[in-house]
């Protein structure tokens, strides 16, 4: 089964970078009062890399929590 995710995640990843090869338009970003003018492959990567630590580190905290509220659950008596 490692395998598979492993092989999904290297097709998620080798689509992106394909996306933003094909993608180097320059586009206006706005963000709470703040403008940058970049290309769309630059974009394209910082979303994709702050989006993989977001949810790698959301998965984290509800596992850890999942799990703490299981074993005060089992403790208690």
């Amino acid at each position: 089964m490692r395998w598979i995710y492993l092989a999904v995640i290297i097709l998620i990843v080798a689509a992106t970078i394909i996306f933003a090869l094909q993608n180097f338009e320059i586009v206006t970003m706005s963000f709470l009062g703040f403008n940058a003018r970049v290309p769309l492959a630059v974009l394209v990567a910082v979303v994709y890399i702050l989006g993989a630590a977001t949810g790698g580190s959301l998965f984290a905290l509800l596992r850890r929590s999942y799990e703490g509220s299981r074993r005060s659950i089992v403790g208690s008596p």
